[in-house]
């Protein structure tokens, strides 16, 4: 699989993102559901709590990558739905870390919602990823 960056502009990229990405070559495309703070068993974890809510969204959305053979690395489009977009702000670094420690910047997209599925959840993450 072949990535190329397209940002006409440059302010995307140092806030750890790109305005688009042309991927080619790739043989396999993973739809990633929404993932949320929730354990294993579809609890909800970390009620009222930001940056450990955004954490686990992640550690699931690498867990859905793995069982299907990928990484953060393959992500290429990454929703971002909040109930809190300033606090989400407040916490970005654990997500930016993570996507910037597997050398990846997807487009992504953050929308603030009035709720998400699960009461108490604060941030719910989708994307797709390709192989």
């Amino acid at each position: 699989m072949e990535r190329t960056a397209v940002n006409p502009v440059a302010w995307s990229v140092e806030k750890g993102f790109n305005q688009g990405e042309l991927v080619s070559g790739q043989t396999r495309t993973l739809y990633l559901s929404g993932q949320t703070a929730t354990s294993e068993k579809g609890e909800p974890l970390h009620d009222g709590d930001m940056a450990a809510q955004l954490a686990l969204s992640v550690e699931n959305v690498e867990a859905v990558l793995a069982g299907a053979g990928m990484t953060l690395a393959n992500l290429v489009r990454l929703n971002v739905y909040t109930t809190d977009v300033d606090l989400l702000f407040r916490h970005y670094g654990v997500l930016a870390a993570r996507l910037g420690a597997a050398r990846v910047a997807p487009t992504t997209t953050m929308l603030g919602v009035t709720r998400l599925a699960i009461p108490g959840q604060l941030v719910e993450l989708e994307g797709t990823a390709v192989a």
